[in-house]
C-alpha cells in the first residue's frame, strides 16, 4: 500500500495508540489525515506513524495555530482544506467535509464527476467508504475515534491500482 489514510481522531488517545500499533503491520509511504484532530496533544502519538503525516483541518479543529506549529515540530504539514497532492502521478484531493453528511457526499460526487482527480480522500461523516465514481477512487477512512459508529477504522490506498481497503482496529 502507498498511503495510510485516517480521519476523525477526536482526541481519543487510546484509539490513536491502537491505530498506530495496527498501522505498524502495514507498509506505506504516506500518511494522510482528513481532519478533526481536535487538539495538539494528539500529535506526539501520530508522529509515531512510519511516514510523516500530512493533514487538513476539520470542522472541530479549533486551535489551528497550535496544531500547525506543534505539527511542524514533528515534521508534519497540517493545512486548511482542500489540499491537492500529486503522488506517484496521481492527482489527489484531501478535505474534511462540508455541513451535513448529504452535502458532503454531494460535493464529493461533484468533484469525482469533474474528472480532475484520481483520488478523493475525505472524512467528516464518520462512515467508512471505498467506491469509484467516473474513474475516481473515493475514500473515507471512517472514524479512528470510534465515537459515533463504535467502529475504529482507517484506510489503505494502492495508488498504482487505484484500490483501497478499510482496516478495522
Amino acid at each position: 500500500m502507498d498511503m495510510l489514510v485516517i480521519s476523525d481522531t477526536h482526541d481519543n488517545l487510546p484509539a490513536i495508540k491502537r491505530m498506530v500499533k495496527k498501522a505498524d503491520d502495514i507498509e506505506y509511504e504516506y500518511a494522510i489525515h482528513c481532519g478533526d484532530f481536535i487538539a495538539p496533544f494528539t500529535l506526539p502519538l501520530l508522529s509515531k506513524l512510519k511516514a510523516k503525516l500530512v493533514g487538513v483541518f476539520g470542522n472541530n479543529d479549533g486551535y489551528k495555530y497550535g496544531l500547525m506549529s506543534k505539527g511542524q515540530e514533528y515534521g508534519m504539514m497540517i493545512v486548511e482544506p482542500p489540499l491537492e497532492l500529486n503522488i506517484k502521478n496521481r492527482r489527489i484531493l484531501v478535505f474534511h467535509g462540508f455541513s451535513t453528511v448529504e452535502r458532503t457526499v454531494d460535493i464529493v460526487n461533484s468533484l469525482a464527476n469533474s474528472g480532475k482527480y484520481d483520488v478523493i480522500l475525505y472524512g467528516h461523516t464518520h462512515k467508512a467508504e471505498v467506491r469509484k465514481l467516473n474513474g475516481t477512487l473515493i475514500v473515507n477512512p471512517g472514524e479512528a475515534c470510534g465515537y459515533l459508529s463504535g467502529k475504529y477504522t482507517f484506510a489503505t490506498v494502492d495508488l498504482k491500482n487505484l484500490e483501497a481497503e478499510i482496516v478495522y482496529f
